[in-house]
């Protein structure tokens, strides 16, 4: 069977092979992208500064989550909080899928010729818009369901001291009390889907082009994307859509009870019907469009999994919203940038692009240089967090989240390496397949890992 995105046969891996991939994969290859030396520093310098990035926007997003918790439409209709976790996970993965592709096909030297790389590009496009708008329709129907199944979280206590009572004020609360309010209906729905459906083609329009760009800037300027396009697509995608999604209801919360809602759905439906007929009519991307459909609705099962575990904690555990964004979103990032890199030396060896060799360190050593490189990361997020008020933390807290936030990038990483080269060995390209199962199941691992720390460090006694 073929790997989905590129005519590559997979070729036949002993243990051997496998270790000379993953040294491959994560130092850079012969035919990989010109320029790159190989040599650890590469990650180092590439990854460091994108995965910094990657924090910061998380930052904002987590407060960006505690204020859009707040507005008008999300404390009306509590499916489109319920909605966040899920339609940021599936976008997310829809982006860093994109980027996969397209750093594979830069390294390999499929955007080198101007009008295959036009073809790819607009075929790409074209087809994130119908993936965009379908999982966005999805996700508001599995919202809606989830509402009806899940009861209401009890209120959180009342604040005892002027500093709880400051972190309740700036704590995000993601699923508000919406006691008295009608159950879920077909207004509802509507509401949800249009509101979902719009913000995520309009985020596909903005991300899409900008990775498509990223990339191939990359591929100009001898960096290797693999390092690049995966983390900043993972946090843009979130910050994005978040942005969009609030503003976007924000509007159509005034138009709820009109046509007007089902008018953009149906509007955008159509537009992605559009858009299909495009993708069939495009050679490089025409089989996609029935491809990567089970991950992403399977990541998007896990998802539900992990908005569930945000319902439940936000309200219980001061500052969970606001940690549960980093403690998930950054060892995604990392192991998102192992899967793009072991892609692309899988496929260029495969079209002997890539040859083994025996030199640079092996790939424990490799990893355990991304642990590494996302700890002093992390030290900075806690930090700031402690500067600027935002949340309380103490000692005993910080050193528990931290050995939890190293756990959770090891996993992230290990599952990384054994998620690809099992897809691998079954024929089927991680680029598609790898990256939405990894990232929703980090962001579940990474939560309940959080849950963990809250319950051994309060065991402890200490409060927050």
């Amino acid at each position: 069977m073929k790997p989905n995105h590129i005519e590559l046969e997979p070729f036949p891996k002993d243990d051997d092979d496998d270790d000379d991939n993953d040294t491959n994969a994560l130092l850079g290859a012969e035919g990989r992208t010109r320029g790159i030396e190989r040599s650890g520093w590469s990650i180092v310098l590439e990854s460091a500064p994108t995965l910094l990035l990657t924090t910061v926007s998380l930052l904002f997003t987590g407060e960006l989550l505690d204020h859009v918790s707040r507005w008008q439409a999300m404390r009306t209709i509590g499916e489109l909080i319920m909605i966040v976790p899920v339609i940021m996970n599936l976008k997310g993965n829809l982006e860093m899928n994109l980027s996969a592709r397209l750093a594979t096909a830069a390294n390999i030297g499929q955007l080198d010729d101007p009008k295959r790389r036009r073809t790819i590009i607009l075929g790409n496009l074209a087809l994130l818009q119908v993936q965009a708008t379908v999982v966005a329709c999805v996700a508001a129907s599995v919202a809606v369901l989830l509402s009806l199944l899940v009861p209401n979280p009890p209120p959180p206590p009342p604040a005892e001291d002027a500093a709880t009572l400051l972190f309740a004020v700036r704590a995000a609360r993601p699923l508000p009390i919406n006691t008295g309010l009608p159950k879920s209906g077909l207004v509802e729905f509507v509401m949800v889907a249009a509101s979902s459906m719009l913000s995520a083609c309009i985020a596909s329009i903005v991300l899409g082009s900008f990775m498509c760009f990223l990339v191939v800037l990359c591929r100009h300027y001898g960096r290797d994307p693999d390092n690049i396009a995966p983390p900043v697509a993972s946090f843009l995608g979130d910050l994005v859509t978040l942005s969009l999604l609030g503003a976007i209801s924000s509007v159509l919360i005034h138009w709820v009870n009109t046509v007007l809602p089902l008018l953009i759905a149906i509007l955008l439906l159509c537009s992605a019907a559009a858009c299909a007929v495009i993708v069939r009519g495009n050679s490089v991307v025409r089989d996609l469009i029935w491809q990567g459909w089970t991950p992403l609705f399977g990541a998007m099962v896990i998802s539900s999994g992990t908005g569930i575990v945000l319902d439940i904690f936000a309200s219980k555990y001061p500052g969970f919203p606001l940690l549960a964004v980093v403690i998930s979103g950054l060892p995604g990032s990392v192991g998102s940038i192992f899967i793009s890199r072991l892609s692309t030396s899988l496929h260029a060896a495969a079209s002997h692009l890539a040859h083994a060799s025996d030199t640079g360190p092996s790939s424990r050593h490799v990893m355990l240089t991304l642990v590494l490189i996302t700890l002093p990361i992390e030290i900075i997020f806690l930090v700031i967090l402690h500067m600027f008020g935002w949340l309380k933390l103490p000692l005993v807290f910080a050193l528990f989240s931290l050995g939890f936030f190293c756990c959770a990038v090891w996993l992230s990483l290990v599952v990384a390496q054994s998620l690809t080269h099992y897809l691998w060995s079954k024929g089927l390209d991680p680029d598609m397949y790898a990256l939405p199962i990894h990232s929703a199941l980090m962001d579940l691992i990474g939560q309940l890992l959080l849950v963990l720390c809250f319950v051994l460090v309060s065991f402890l006694g200490v409060t927050l």
